[in-house]
């Protein structure tokens, strides 16, 4: 049983394998692919990796319950998908011969993959930007104006700030109780000024200014303390 195993298993190996990659069973749809031509695109791309570069119709129909005809007739579909090219290749004597290739079908898998990714992405800067809009509106406790909605658009649009910063923003604003756009604005393009980009800049800002000492009175009686927030307002050039 052991030896009939190992004949199995040698049988097996020698048959080698036929080499795909899983972006093509992951992306063969989104690229319009349907699963007859994808049927036949892996017994074709198993010929070609067992050397026949060239399979016919016959020899494809042969493999499979597919008819000659309709081997033809998927194969004229991958032609004029682009996905199906004939190239000439030297053979290992140096004769020329025709191959087919599915180098721009690979292609077309990895740009449907980086197109996915890419919408992936905006989808989810989409919904974090949606979420600073409700996020604005649940601390003003009413619906935004268009002019604040537009402004707020603008932050992310023209000045290309992030969310987190908005978001950090905002939250000053609220320990400030200043709940203006125009407070906000001033804070953004405060921390722009003074190249405030990340959430770690931003506490670094925020500690300056919670530490620093308040004016004090004429009278010398009054005690200096310190004050806990900054009025973004006052600010001077």
């Amino acid at each position: 049983m052991q030896q009939q195993n190992q004949d199995r298993l040698r049988i097996w190996t020698e048959q080698g394998n036929v080499h795909i990659s899983q972006l093509f069973f992951q992306q063969y749809k989104a690229c319009g692919i349907e699963d007859d031509e994808a049927l036949l695109i892996l017994h074709m791309t198993a010929f070609i990796e067992k050397g026949n570069h060239f399979p016919t119709p016959d020899d494809l129909a042969e493999r499979s319950h597919i008819s000659k005809e309709q081997v033809s007739h998927l194969m004229q579909r991958l032609f004029q998908k682009g996905y199906l090219t004939i190239e000439q290749k030297y053979d290992d004597n140096g004769m020329l011969n025709e191959a087919f290739s599915f180098y721009s079908l690979w292609n077309r898998l990895l740009d449907s993959l980086v197109t996915e990714e890419t919408s992936k992405e905006q989808q989810s800067q989409k919904d974090e930007e949606g979420e600073i809009f409700r996020l604005f509106e649940q601390e003003f406790g009413r619906f935004l104006s268009p002019m604040e909605s537009e402004t707020i658009s603008m932050w992310f649009d023209q000045d290309q700030l992030s969310p987190e910063l908005i978001r950090a923003a905002l939250k000053e604003a609220v320990l400030a109780q200043k709940m203006s756009l125009r407070y906000i604005d001033r804070i953004l393009f405060e921390w722009k000024k003074k190249n405030v980009k990340t959430l770690s800049d931003v506490e670094k800002q925020a500690s300056q200014y919670r530490s620093a000492p308040a004016r004090t009175t004429t009278s010398e009686t009054t005690r200096t303390e310190k004050v806990p927030f900054y009025n973004w307002l006052e600010e001077r050039e």
